[in-house]
């Protein structure tokens, strides 16, 4: 561009340790970056947020950035109080905030009803921009994919997703490019639809660099409480893969009183998680993939695979800092904050949308699975089919 960018935000809430906190502020701060405090090449001027609470920080950035002003509306802050588009990029922020619960345990974020908003302003407008939406698309899967054939309808750049494919790695390993995998699972913690998605973001950013690239997912089954421990003792994923997972973790609770580093047993392990979870799924080109949710065990991202040819599992944890650091700096969000700046600059997606699609569509099949009495699902419409990039995107100096 000839000139600076200047970019919007759209936030369901704006407080201090939310999502939209720790992506608008590094836009606003700056953040630490390849050994410096790196300032975005872009100024953020306006700034929509939906839930206005006590503790909102939006007032307090706008009187020490003078540049950022506040709109009582979306397409407001798109055109900067003017009749037409007037930014050169969009953060989608909706996550966080006060909003409903539906009977299947999914926080009904107003992600879709914001992006309509969004893009009513670039059809009246003749054009788009870059878009980044943070996390799953949306909870309702027709809508989501709606906004990925919305973006590809018109034109605009668009990227999703979670922190944790691009957050440092321990050790720092990539997917060989190009490789076969047998099986791949992610070994993690945290709820429905909020904490799986970040599991499934892990798995899929490693298993999508494999020979042929993606083909879509077949079917999904959900495992939970007595009939995850039934699933863990019939190899319904591979015992070696869970343990090599476990064994990349920084957080594993120690399973007997006192100092000791011996790996729990099962029964261990039952003690200490009281409603563990799993989603098992298979690729249209037969990989069978897990993610295993162990609250009260780990709290952290960890990934292991099968390669062919390979005896020792391939594994690595997507590290977080261990808090308080992991909630006050965030600084997993640095990386991604950095590859949005990217797409903004290029006008190019710095890694795939599809793979966020896919995750979202992952998502909400898990949570139907285990609504339904943990079914099997068959995906038909997961029939997802892209390449990764080469290049690495997630965060190595």
């Amino acid at each position: 561009m000839s000139r600076r960018p200047v970019i919007a935000a759209i936030a369901t809430i704006y407080h201090k340790f939310s999502h939209a906190q720790h992506i608008v502020d590094r836009f606003l701060e700056g953040y630490g970056w390849a050994g410096r405090h790196h300032r975005p090449p872009m100024d953020l001027v306006s700034l929509y947020v939906d839930q206005v609470r006590e503790d909102d920080v939006a007032y307090d950035r706008a009187k020490r950035f003078p540049h950022l002003k506040i709109y009582p509306t979306i397409a407001d802050t798109l055109t900067l109080g003017g009749n037409t588009l007037a930014v050169d990029g969009v953060l989608l922020i909706g996550e966080h905030g006060q909003y409903p619960q539906n009977e299947k345990g999914q926080r009904l974020y107003p992600r879709y009803e914001m992006w309509q908003e969004i893009v009513r302003v670039f059809e009246t407008s003749g054009r788009g921009v870059g878009v980044f939406n943070d996390k799953h698309l949306s909870w309702n899967w027709d809508w989501a994919r709606d906004m990925y054939d919305t973006a590809r309808r018109m034109g605009f750049a668009f990227m999703a997703g979670s922190s944790l494919p691009v957050t440092w790695r321990t050790p720092s390993l990539e997917m060989p490019y190009g490789t076969k995998i047998e099986e791949a699972v992610c070994v993690a913690y945290g709820g429905v639809d909020s904490y799986d998605f970040h599991a499934l973001e892990t798995l899929q950013c490693m298993v999508e660099r494999r020979d042929g690239g993606e083909k879509g997912v077949k079917w999904l089954r959900a495992y939970r409480g007595d009939a995850f421990w039934q699933a863990l003792a019939d190899g319904v994923w591979s015992r070696d893969l869970f343990e090599a997972g476990l064994c990349r973790s920084h957080t594993l609770k120690p399973a007997r009183a006192g100092f000791n580093h011996i790996f729990p047993t099962i029964d261990e392990m039952r003690q200490l998680v009281k409603d563990p979870y799993a989603y098992v799924y298979e690729h249209t080109d037969g990989l069978r993939s897990a993610i295993i949710m162990m609250n009260g065990l780990i709290e952290d991202f960890n990934f292991a695979a099968r390669l062919s040819g390979q005896q020792e599992p391939f594994s690595t944890q997507m590290y977080l800092p261990m808090p308080p650091a992991r909630t006050s700096l965030a600084n997993f969000f640095s990386p991604q904050v950095n590859n949005v700046e990217e797409m903004f600059l290029t006008g190019h997606p710095a890694y795939p949308v599809e793979r966020t699609l896919l995750t979202t569509g992952l998502t909400a099949a898990g949570v139907e699975s285990l609504y339904q009495g943990q079914i099997r699902i068959d995906t038909p419409h997961l029939d997802i089919v892209y390449s990764a990039p080469e290049r690495s995107t997630f965060w190595r100096n």
